[in-house]
């Protein structure tokens, strides 16, 4: 099967793991069914295609270490400056509010986004196309089907939906209330820090505490008044939700400079490519 077409699958997989999520979201109403729905599927999809080595799947507990101290420690660092220039103001800090937020949204957002995500794309559609090509070109592309992702499952849903009389949201490549542009342009920042991610540990796992770690924060603090977090962040102006992008790019920086001390003879984009065995 030609390599496009193969590292195409992880994306059509995470789409339809999440179109059936949204589905089976729509019958029941319990959080946790269709998050785990999600995972099963993707991992049933994937896995019978892919060696653990292949995705990526080693060294657990230092790859989730690795990704979630240098993803939070790039959102502290990033927010703390924005904080100390008077662009963000925090609310009160309600602990059994925020423990409780954080149990539930980590396994929620694990099972639902962060697990199959990475399994999908940064694991068997990176490992597709690095079989073939160099790193730079492997990201791209892997990035690129990332961004259908979201597209995939709004037509899963649509035709689910349909076919079960639920209600049915229009095709879209962003979630309801999205600006498209704004949405696609975070998601490829996100892509690429997440790749940089798995290529500076050789984990999978750094990926999956890097989606994680990103997702919490973000919905801890951002949108923690909506969520009912426990705790949130006021900002000035719209303008400056740029430092979500701004910690994910620190964090790919950071990751990129783990790469290079580890391996000081490659890059991540002249690095040969590895075939899959």
């Amino acid at each position: 099967m030609n390599v496009w077409w193969r590292a195409a699958f992880g994306a059509a997989a995470m789409g339809f793991a999440l179109g059936c999520s949204i589905t089976v979201s729509e019958a029941v109403h319990n959080r946790y069914v269709p998050a785990v729905v999600c995972a099963v599927v993707a991992v049933l999809l994937i896995r019978p295609f892919r060696r653990r080595q292949e995705l990526g799947l080693r060294n657990a507990a230092r790859g989730l270490l690795n990704g979630l101290v240098v993803t939070g420690g790039s959102a502290a660092v990033v927010l703390g400056a924005g904080t100390l220039a008077g662009w963000i103001t925090w609310g009160r800090f309600e602990l059994h509010r925020v423990l409780l937020f954080l149990l539930t949204n980590t396994i929620i957002a694990l099972l639902l986004e962060a697990l199959p995500e990475e399994l999908s794309l940064r694991g068997h559609t990176w490992s597709a196309l690095r079989s073939r090509y160099r790193g730079l070109l492997a990201a791209v592309g892997t990035t690129a089907l990332f961004l259908l992702v979201p597209g995939i499952s709004s037509a899963v849903q649509l035709i689910l939906g349909t076919i079960f009389e639920q209600n049915t949201q229009a095709l879209s490549f962003a979630p309801p209330g999205e600006d498209i542009a704004s949405y696609l342009f975070l998601l490829t920042i996100f892509g690429f820090t997440l790749i940089a991610a798995r290529v500076a540990t050789g984990s999978l796992w750094a990926s999956v505490a890097t989606h994680l770690t990103f997702l919490t924060v973000n919905r801890l603090t951002i949108d923690g008044a909506k969520r009912d977090s426990g705790w949130s962040a006021s900002l000035v102006s719209q303008d400056v939700l740029l430092l979500v992008p701004a910690y994910l790019v620190l964090a790919a920086l950071v990751y990129y400079v783990q790469f290079l001390i580890s391996r000081p003879e490659l890059s991540l984009a002249s690095s040969l490519p590895q075939r899959d065995k």
